[in-house]
């Protein structure tokens, strides 16, 4: 007698995926503990942590930032090789205008993260009707330019960079301030992209000529998601900048292009909550293995293949659909 696995829905999820039909506080659990786990995590965890791991922590933040700012651009159809250029537009935002006219870091953050998404979203506006590779060659080329100018033009403390910002005033406000950015972030993009205008935005990368036919202009939008997504970088750049009190051209390196996309695929391209499982994976294992030297990068690197090649769904998918999913074994008829 032959038999294959079946996977069926759990009751609760069939019951509760549209209408809501809660009838237990179990069946309520079951719906907000996962939204509410991370959120416990985020703000309980650190309390435990010393000032080592609470550096970490920030860290994490800042590249889970990157990750779902990232994986909302690739939903809106524009996959992004350069996330630095995000990110170290808005570091070198805040830091000259914390550096040259002495502006709060608490009001120089905001304004970098507004204008960084602004300038951002300008230098790529010309290149937005281009697609796939074309589009993330010129977000991968463009920081690496900025680099180059800055260094021969010497302009913006040039090699030596900027430095002695002014710091936030306390490392706890440090921290909390970027786990809060992030939850607020990770909820406020997904609840976006399951609305209707995060459909078309998702409509736009399926098949773009199908919105157009529609009547909706699909550049408009595209503008739109680049500079959310541009923002969100600028912030964790210009965030960077008063936790370390200094900005040079370190800020564009291939790090914080690359790391994001390995977060987002690790944890699960589209979902954005995996694109911050991965940050939240990738970044402390990172730490963990300095102790390694020069083998560091080799066992981070086999670490990588294993999760893209055993959990290729990526890990939250995966995760997601265990939650949500029971397997049985059934006969196969003949």
């Amino acid at each position: 007698m032959r038999k294959r696995k079946e996977r069926i829905d759990r009751g609760i999820k069939a019951r509760s995926q549209d209408i809501f039909a809660l009838s237990s506080w179990r069946e309520m659990l079951y719906l907000s503990g996962p939204r509410l786990l991370p959120v416990l995590v985020f703000l309980i965890l650190p309390l435990f942590f010393g000032i080592y791991w609470q550096k970490v922590m920030i860290s994490m933040a800042v590249f889970a930032l990157l990750a779902i700012s990232w994986d909302m651009l690739a939903q809106s159809s524009m996959v992004s090789l350069g996330h630095a250029l995000f990110f170290g537009i808005g570091a070198y935002l805040s830091g000259s205008m914390n550096h040259y006219w002495g502006i709060s870091p608490f009001l120089s953050i905001p304004l970098a993260t507004v204008f960084g998404g602004l300038i951002c979203t300008l230098l790529l506006l010309p290149v937005l009707r281009l697609r796939g590779i074309y589009f993330s060659m010129v977000t991968l080329i463009i920081p690496l330019m900025l680099v180059r100018v800055i260094e021969a033009t010497r302009i913006l403390g040039g090699t030596e960079g900027l430095s002695g910002m002014t710091p936030l005033p306390s490392g706890w406000l440090e921290l909390y301030i970027i786990l809060v950015v992030l939850l607020l972030a990770l909820f406020g993009l997904r609840r976006m992209m399951s609305s209707d205008y995060g459909l078309v935005l998702r409509g736009i990368n399926d098949n773009d000529q199908g919105v157009m036919n529609a009547g909706i202009n699909i550049y408009w939008f595209k503008a739109q998601a680049l500079f959310i997504s541009s923002a969100i970088g600028a912030f964790a750049g210009a965030f960077v900048t008063h936790v370390y009190m200094f900005v040079g051209m370190p800020v564009f390196a291939l790090d914080y292009s690359i790391l994001p996309i390995a977060a987002a695929v690790v944890g699960g391209a589209g979902s954005l909550a995996g694109a911050t499982l991965g940050a939240v994976i990738l970044v402390p294992l990172s730490e963990l293995l300095r102790g390694f030297g020069g083998l560091r990068i080799v066992i981070y690197g086999l670490f990588l293949v294993v999760f893209i090649v055993g959990v290729p769904e990526g890990i939250f998918h995966y995760i997601q659909r265990k939650y949500h999913q029971k397997e049985r074994w059934v006969e196969v008829e003949k």
